[in-house]
């Protein structure tokens, strides 16, 4: 994901090389000299790949400084705290589980749920997300 100005007129400058070494090699659509066929296409084919991926992440970025950007999507991270006890409880934790398998005391993930993960970092809810994920239910 491209994240300020630098950024987008670097993976755009990538983008125009792509394109022009893929225009250069489908010029000579025989590969330089040496290189078997089916390793030139699959060098053709790679950067085509890479040029795709840098053209979507310019779309991207160039509709969200369009303002193109769905606020609903914010209330993700309010129902975040909700899932994330939810998905302890489908796994069949208790507290005291998951703090055991996170290295923490059960007293602290009391806490973060009584506060709905108020009290946690952004790192220590991925890192529950991670954990809960990992579980088998």
């Amino acid at each position: 994901m491209i994240k300020n100005e630098r950024q987008y007129r670097i993976t755009r400058s990538q983008a125009v090389r792509f394109a022009k070494t893929i225009e250069n090699l489908e010029q000579h659509p025989g590969g330089p000299e040496g290189v078997h066929p089916r390793i030139a296409q699959a060098q053709r084919d790679a950067l085509k790949s890479q040029l795709e991926d840098l053209e979507r992440e310019l779309r991207e970025y160039e509709s969200l400084r369009a303002g193109e950007f769905d606020l609903e999507e914010l209330n993700v991270f309010g129902e975040l705290a909700t899932c994330l006890i939810k998905a302890r409880i489908a796994r069949g934790l208790s507290q005291r589980d998951l703090a055991e398998r996170m290295g923490l005391k059960p007293q602290q993930i009391q806490r973060y749920e009584a506060t709905d993960y108020a009290s946690a970092s952004l790192d220590r809810v991925k890192e529950v997300a991670n954990t809960l994920s990992a579980t088998e239910p």
